[in-house]
C-alpha cells in the first residue's frame, strides 16, 4: 500500500497507523497514541488496527468523540 495519496479520494477506506504518520505529519508513536486514546476511531481486524477513512475525516474536522 502506497503513502503518496495525491487527495482525500486516492486514501482507501482503511489505513493501517503507519499510513497516518505521512497523512498528518507526525511519528509513530504520536500516530499510536492517537488511536489508543481514542481521538482518532479505529477498528481491529484480526491482530491489525486499521482506522475507516472517515474516522480520519472526523479527527480532522474536529468531530470526533
Amino acid at each position: 500500500m502506497s503513502s503518496d495519496y495525491r487527495s482525500f479520494d486516492d486514501l482507501p477506506l482503511t489505513l493501517r497507523v503507519e499510513d497516518l504518520m505521512p497523512i498528518l505529519g507526525i511519528g509513530r508513536n504520536t500516530a499510536y497514541e492517537l488511536v489508543r486514546s481514542g481521538k482518532i476511531r479505529s477498528i481491529r481486524i484480526g491482530r491489525q488496527l486499521r482506522i475507516p477513512k472517515d474516522a480520519l475525516v472526523a479527527y480532522l474536522s474536529g468531530r470526533n468523540r
